[in-house]
């Protein structure tokens, strides 16, 4: 679960989403790159400055009341508040808006993107380091987010 949670344990599939994008979209793909660069600060940053920091919502590993309960893997924990995951709405986010701009080449197997954030969100879980509900409220975040920038694309991108 240290592996599933690393953020660049997920290159490779972050390069191979790169390439089938590269290929369907080639005249496109500086806006493509820029929105997802613009999509992953904006859902980073934000899930930090209006969530976390807003709510305060201490992370199960750092809960007093929960010493000895939570299941902490290799001693670490990640900052004071959790309220929502980051991990969850960034790769929920990555999930939303490539699908949308492939769903239309990808036909039946295009749900099989979203296993990607379902595992990254249970491995926060098992670490000990959320709450379901930081995740789920996270995922549901960075989905909206997803689905916004991948329509403000698609509409500036020339056809």
């Amino acid at each position: 679960m240290v592996f599933i949670s690393g953020r660049l344990s997920w290159l490779p599939l972050y390069i191979f989403l790169f390439f089938i994008l590269f290929i369907n979209f080639k005249r496109n793909i500086i806006y493509i790159l820029l929105s997802v660069i613009i999509l992953i600060t904006i859902s980073d940053q934000l899930s930090v400055i209006l969530f976390k920091n807003m709510f305060q919502r201490i992370r199960p590993c750092h809960e007093e009341s929960l010493q000895g309960l939570v299941h902490i893997v290799n001693g670490t924990c990640g900052g004071q508040f959790g309220f929502i995951s980051s991990h969850s709405s960034n790769t929920m986010a990555l999930s939303v808006f490539v699908f949308l701009l492939l769903r239309k080449l990808t036909g039946r197997i295009s749900f099989l993107i979203f296993l990607f954030p379902l595992i990254v969100s249970y491995s926060r879980v098992y670490l000990g380091i959320h709450y379901p509900g930081d995740v789920i409220c996270g995922m549901f975040f960075g989905g909206i987010l997803g689905y916004i920038i991948a329509l403000l694309t698609m509409r500036i991108m020339p056809s």
